[in-house]
């Protein structure tokens, strides 16, 4: 009898197991694999994108259109705004009311770099730390 109780729990404990793996791997297919941040600038509509794995930045920005409801205007990764060392990278805006660019971190190096729209695409400047 208390065998049979044992198998039981044994049998829970697997279930619990296998569910618990499920759901973790399904977090992992679930997990955002980009971020989202405003410039700092608080007249600027602009929100730039970076790709959580790869570093990569774009941007995109509402534009009033004559005669329309507008249109979402983007901006492709240029110089420095393309794909880095896989790691893991989030965006972060200063605290500058008038700044356009936003930082983009590698949080397992610390380094840094300074990310903003030039001549209709992101550009980055080189990371330091």
């Amino acid at each position: 009898m208390v065998s049979m109780g044992l198998e039981r729990l044994g049998g829970l404990v697997r279930g619990f197991a296998l569910m618990a793996a499920w759901l973790m791997s399904a977090g992992g297919a679930l997990a955002a694999p980009f971020e989202f941040a405003p410039a700092p600038q608080n007249d600027l509509n602009r929100i730039y994108r970076v790709d959580r794995a790869t570093g990569e930045v774009g941007a995109c920005q509402f534009q009033l259109k004559d005669g329309g409801v507008g249109i979402t205007i983007c901006f492709p990764a240029g110089e420095g705004a393309g794909p880095q060392a896989p790691s893991d990278y989030l965006l972060v805006p200063s605290r500058h009311e008038r700044e356009g660019g936003i930082f983009r971190v590698n949080v397992r190096t610390g380094e840094m770099s300074i990310c903003y729209v030039f001549d209709d695409k992101v550009v980055c400047t080189p990371q330091a730390k």
